[in-house]
């Protein structure tokens, strides 16, 4: 597999063309951000954690019958992908109260949610991110009735498949933001999924183990990750 030209780079990733069309090289980098690219920092090991933990996490959802653009771990930090024209909305599923639900309805951290709640966002930095419904997707041609039937409901499959799994690492997955893309015609998962992506507390304790460690400057983030990975039986290399 030849990696040609850098196509995209975003907040932590850059992804690179090869030889072959329908497939894209996806580097994780050690850069993180928060709020929009206001809090930025290099963590040393981040890029490779993340790319072993989500190469971990896609075979996994994969074995479920959970169609992902993953193919195959290259190295440390680079995994080969499906290349998909990415559909701009992001599907985000809460379990536990927790970050901008707290803010907006008041409700208390840390509060069960039954049933977990659905919310779709447009991915879109320079607005942050808005918060959307269905229709405003149809009317803008963000996405189609048919494919956002189809998110909400692969969304849901890797709820069903994620909470259990981290279940039995006494970890609570309190919620979590998926992305989907159209490759020959079908809807599927893409991006990633790490802790970066998704909050994670300790079932006990209630210890954040995620990225809410870096935006509330609580430190140990790398190794909050590794420990997620470690009580699901992934092994990092250094």
């Amino acid at each position: 597999m030849e990696k040609r030209q850098e196509l995209y780079a975003g907040k932590a990733k850059s992804v690179y063309t090869t030889d072959d069309p329908d497939l894209l090289i996806m580097h994780f980098r050690d850069d993180t951000s928060a709020f929009d690219g206001k809090k930025k920092e290099s963590l040393a090991r981040k890029g490779c954690v993340n790319n072993v933990f989500n190469a971990f996490i896609m075979a996994r959802l994969e074995d479920a019958g959970i169609p992902t653009h993953f193919e195959k771990r290259l190295s440390d930090t680079e995994s080969l992908v499906k290349r998909m024209d990415m559909i701009p909305v992001e599907c985000v599923i809460r379990n536990v109260a927790a970050g901008s639900l707290v803010k907006r309805l008041g409700v208390e951290e840390g509060m069960a949610l039954t049933p977990p709640t659905f919310e779709l966002f447009l991915k879109n930095d320079e607005k942050s991110d808005p918060m959307i419904n269905e229709s405003l997707a149809e009317t803008f041609g963000w996405a189609t009735p048919e494919q956002l039937t189809r998110m909400k409901a692969l969304t849901f499959k890797v709820n069903h498949v994620l909470k259990q799994l981290f279940a039995e690492g006494d970890m609570l997955l309190v919620d979590y933001k998926l992305e989907f893309g159209i490759f020959k015609g079908q809807v599927i998962l893409g991006d990633e999924f790490s802790p970066d992506g998704c909050r994670l507390w300790d079932a006990n304790t209630r210890e954040k183990m995620d990225k809410d460690r870096f935006r509330q400057g609580l430190g140990g983030v790398i190794e909050a990750y590794e420990e997620v990975g470690r009580r699901l039986g992934i092994q990092f290399t250094h």
